[in-house]
């Protein structure tokens, strides 16, 4: 082929490449824009539906109508019926019987604050939401919230709009990273749309998923892109604007972060309580002997209890948020409201009931904020001359002390209220509270990093394996037996006699390495005595040798290790790769992974350290589903000759011996065994369970592949009886290196290709 048209060929590759590329981006741009449409539609229905609920319970009902905030005008007029207060203690209660039959009947997953539901279907379900959940969430949270059950619209218009990016990628046959970004992105637009604020629902998507400050980076771009969309949809049919309306605050007086810094240990300590109120509640509930479907009411009633005092605490609250925004609320009327819709919230949501904790965490922060701001305006009113910028940043300062994601609040909040000139005190009081409340968060599914995450598993194994050389492990590397080239065999029977090795380098009479063998390789000669001294360990050798060099990196030298499935590789080095440094075993390998990852996690200084086996990928995959089911055994009465003969000729060097009748485990025999058993006694009168290894160790079918591979290592065995879960003797499979590398080759590296591409 001519130059000129390998030229053209590349080019046409090329070509052919960014147009792949240009049409898959294209087809993701698609479904991010569906999703933002979708959960800009869920949004107009979910609000719709409180809406239609406010004025039915509480002004129907009740004759309660609550005011609105400044951005959002009710959207039918207030009912023309007398208050009754009695009536608050009843609706809660009322509410909470018919959204508990909902959710425990229909998807006991809807149940509580819907955020919490996302953020675990993105860590450990691979972005799964079941189709059925968000519209039970919607139904069931339109009727919690309206009936006056305390609670935020995030948590339902979340699971929309994550249910929908999760089902259109099951739909489509995505890959599990790609369900988790289209969920993420759906959470992003649907909490963006339903509080006006696009930028910081995107932000929201990506930092709430940890408790560390950290954002999920391939969350960003899809979330911006559905939230702005799923934003201008909702606003098409409810109108443009920030949900609140306040005063131009402005930041210009130092001296006020004296008073922000006040606020943000206020903010602390409400967050706390908040905190622990909501899941001492929850805790509760999950306790309490009576069936689900009532516990929702229970908690109806202790929130109509107190609604009946304060009628402010009940439902959303957003009116009186923007009330105290304007300053026209007292303070003792505001210290009612902080507290009284944490517990309102705990009892509303906490028993089961549906709805989100964002909403409720806006009306407590704004006011604690209304507090501070009021109070430090009576000490110091020539510092202090607006206290409600105090609201504003208490809104901030409260959730981002409660969620760990303070960024994402700061945005939120200045979204929702137009006040982009308090970012500075509110990045303070935001910093200082997610400083002094670390330890506690409203969602408990969020996991510390992203090295603690399911979804990054596969990332953080092959990010440590690479950045670890095997030079750091030269302490752990073993001193080889090497076995000169014109040595015969004959002589190396004796040898072998006296050693528990398994592999053997091949060295000449430089000591440089030419070869290598393991016990597999010399089986054929073991069993033909005539030929023992004309052979020479040179002929037996193999010389295509798969070595490591002190500066490869473990992520290398393990895909070594699987590639003929062996245990250990010699170690050679790298500038003569004849000159042999000794032998790397593959468990020397996982148990520095394990000491390395150990101190990453020490240096992070994690509250929860989990364990080695919870950082290995394998832990969730069952020796179930890698076991080799197809089982060669050996009965136990079969004699020695048979036993001699099935060695000389099969490929496996060891075998389960089972009784005679069944297939009940009775030892494991292995090539090891046969070859060391003394030669000087009879043998015909002897039978397999006579040479077989009677103290065998045995992994269930239902253990996880690290521990199969941990007993592997550990007695260095070529394969592993598998029993059954309910009978330590009933044989049901075997598993091997080979099989648990399969399964690796299968988890591991194939699916790090696919997410990488």
């Amino acid at each position: 082929m001519t130059p000129l048209k390998l030229t053209q060929l590349s080019n046409l590759r090329h070509f052919g490449l960014k147009t792949e590329q240009l049409s898959t981006a294209g087809k993701h741009l698609f479904y991010f824009l569906l999703i933002g449409v979708i959960a800009g539609l869920g949004s107009i229905v979910f609000h719709y539906l409180c809406q239609l609920g406010l004025y039915f319970f509480m002004g129907q009902m009740a004759g309660y109508n609550p005011p609105a905030p400044g951005g959002e005008a009710p959207l039918f007029h207030a009912a023309g019926v007398p208050f009754r207060r009695w009536m608050l203690f009843l609706l809660p209660a009322i509410g909470g019987i018919i959204s508990g039959w909902l959710v425990y009947t229909f998807a006991p997953e809807a149940e509580g604050h819907g955020t919490d539901a996302a953020i675990d279907a993105y860590h450990n379900k691979g972005g799964f939401v079941r189709g059925r959940v968000p519209i039970i969430k919607t139904i069931a949270s339109a009727i919690t919230l309206s009936s006056g059950g305390s609670g935020g619209r995030e948590g339902p218009i979340a699971q929309i709009g994550a249910g929908f990016g999760s089902f259109m990628a099951t739909r489509l046959k995505l890959s599990d990273r790609e369900r988790r970004v289209m969920l993420a992105a759906g959470v992003g637009a649907g909490i963006g749309s339903i509080f006006r604020a696009p930028l910081a629902g995107a932000l929201f998507a990506a930092e709430v998923l940890y408790r560390e400050p950290e954002f999920e980076s391939e969350v960003l771009i899809p979330a911006g892109i559905s939230s702005v969309v799923a934003y201008c949809v909702f606003c098409l049919v409810f109108g443009w604007g920030s949900l609140f309306e306040t005063q131009d605050f402005v930041f210009q007086n130092p001296a006020e972060l004296i008073p922000y810094t006040v606020l943000a240990f206020v903010v602390v300590g409400g967050s706390i309580l908040y905190v622990k109120s909501f899941y001492g509640v929850q805790d509760f509930a999950h306790r309490l002997a009576i069936p689900n479907h009532f516990k929702p009411a229970i908690g109806g009633l202790c929130t109509g209890a107190i609604g009946l005092f304060l009628p402010q605490t009940l439902s959303f609250g957003y009116g009186f948020a923007q009330l105290a925004l304007d300053n026209k609320l007292p303070t003792m009327f505001l210290v009612g409201l902080a507290f009284g819709k944490i517990f309102t919230t705990s009892f509303s949501i906490g028993s089961g009931g549906s709805g989100g904790v964002f909403g409720p965490s806006v009306v407590i922060g704004g006011a604690f904020g209304g507090i501070v701001g009021r109070i430090f305006h009576h000490l110091a009113p020539g510092i202090v001359t607006q206290p409600g910028a105090f609201v504003v940043v208490g809104m901030a300062g409260f959730f981002a002390a409660a969620s760990n994601a303070p960024i994402a609040t700061i945005m939120f909040v200045s979204e929702m209220t137009n006040s982009y000139h308090l970012l500075l005190p509110s990045l303070l009081v935001c910093s200082l509270a997610f400083l002094a409340s670390r330890r506690w968060t409203i969602y408990v599914k969020q996991v510390p990093s992203k090295i603690d995450s399911n979804a990054h598993r596969g990332d953080f194994f092959v990010d440590v394996l690479g950045a670890i050389r095997v030079r750091e492990l030269l302490p752990l590397i073993r001193k080889a037996t090497t076995i000169p080239e014109d040595m015969t065999f004959s002589s190396f029977k004796k040898l072998f006699s006296s050693t528990e090795e398994q592999y053997f380098p091949v060295v000449d009479r430089d000591n440089k390495l030419t070869g290598i063998f393991s016990i597999n390789d010399i089986r054929n000669v073991l069993f033909d005595e005539a030929i023992e001294d004309l052979v020479v360990m040179k002929d037996i050798a193999k010389r295509d040798i798969i070595v490591t060099t002190p500066s490869e990196d473990l992520n290398e030298v393990l895909r070594k290790f699987t590639i003929r499935n062996i245990q250990r590789l010699p170690v050679v080095k790298d500038e003569d790769q004849r000159a042999l440094l000794g032998m790397l075993d593959r468990r020397e390998v996982i148990q520095y992974y394990n000491q390395r990852v150990n101190e990453l996690k020490s240096r992070q200084q994690r509250a929860v350290v989990e364990s080695d086996r919870e950082v290995n990928l394998l832990k969730n995959v069952s020796v179930r589903e890698a076991m080799n089911r197809k089982i060669k055994t050996i009965p136990s009465d079969m004699p020695f000759r048979d036993v001699r003969n099935l060695f000389a000729v099969s490929k496996f060097r060891s075998f389960p011996v089972v009784e005679s009748k069944g297939n009940r485990l009775v030892g494991m025999l292995s090539f090891s065994d046969f070859a060391k058993f003394p030669t000087g006694k009879p043998r015909e009168n002897r039978t397999a369970k006579d040479l077989a290894t009677l103290d065998v160790v045995t992994v269930s079918e239902d253990d996880s592949l690290f521990v199969a591979l941990g007993r592997i290592n550990q007695g260095d065995y070529a394969i592993l009886p598998v029993v059954s879960k309910d009978d330590p003797r009933e044989l049901v499979g075997v598993i091997s290196r080979r099989d648990i590398a399969r399964a690796y080759d299968n988890i591991i590296i194939r699916r790090g290709t696919v997410e990488g591409t």
